[in-house]
């Protein structure tokens, strides 16, 4: 799976846009310069979600079984496991790592490719990962708040490990007859799933927040938080269960 060109220069044109403003203190003291073009974009990526994404995800919760939208979610998150073993090797974390080697064998094979979770049955949970969180471990900054086209919050820091993500997929660089289909493929379902699992946690909130753009804001930077700090974040008041905004 590749960065595309829209989202790239989606990513340009935001920049661009945002630096033609002047940002008010408060864009400043929360980080979000470029305030004003996030919210416009924000506003477009709702717009889209409302009338495309959202009623997709809803008649596919709809009309396919949860045992299967679970078998797919688990082979879905199979596939993402080198990327997360990856990163818990840069972060030299062994047992996590020993975690994620030992889900990746099991449910690659007793698990019929990922379709089963048998390793969280045998007490090997899933742990999520990515090169973003390695940077902020690793305490480089999240940069200036960001909002993209298509993707939504995406700051410098973790629009970056975003790309080097892909690097660490071996799909990425793996050649085989209809390759290209496969990803488009795995690209389109991982976001139905991902789009159906949140669909409720980001409803309520969209209907419980008086500004839905700083709401997502704190959240998003809440959970990244939170999972840099390896959950102790929700000790000092994040909310628990995040939704992956």
């Amino acid at each position: 799976m590749k960065l595309s060109v829209p989202v790239i220069s989606a990513m340009a044109l935001s920049l661009a846009l945002g630096a033609c403003s002047t940002p008010s203190q408060d864009s400043l003291a929360q980080n979000d310069p470029w305030e004003k073009t996030n919210r416009d974009v924000f506003d477009f990526d709702v717009k889209l979600d409302h009338t495309i994404a959202r009623p997709i995800a809803k008649g596919y919760r709809a009309a396919v079984p949860e045992p299967l939208r679970d078998g797919i979610h688990n082979a879905v998150t199979n596939l993402n496991s080198p990327v997360v073993l990856a990163n818990d090797v840069l972060q030299g974390d062994g047992d996590k790592a020993a975690d994620t080697f030992g889900r990746i064998v099991i449910n690659s094979t007793i698990g019929l490719g990922g379709l089963i979770d048998v390793a969280s049955k045998i007490g090997i949970p899933y742990h999520d990962n990515d090169f973003g969180i390695t940077l902020g471990k690793d305490n480089i900054a999240e940069g200036s708040y960001l909002v993209l086209p298509f993707a939504g919050p995406l700051p410098p820091r973790d629009l970056l490990g975003t790309g080097v993500d892909v690097a660490f997929d071996p799909l990425t660089w793996t050649k085989f007859h209809g390759r290209d289909t496969w990803m488009v493929v795995r690209f389109g379902v991982g976001t139905l799933d991902a789009e159906a699992s949140r669909i409720d946690a980001v409803e309520t909130i969209e209907r419980s927040s008086i500004d839905f753009y700083a709401t997502t804001r704190n959240l998003y930077r809440q959970s990244r938080n939170a999972k840099i700090n390896d959950g102790k974040a929700s000790a000092s008041g994040a909310p628990d269960n995040l939704p992956n905004l």
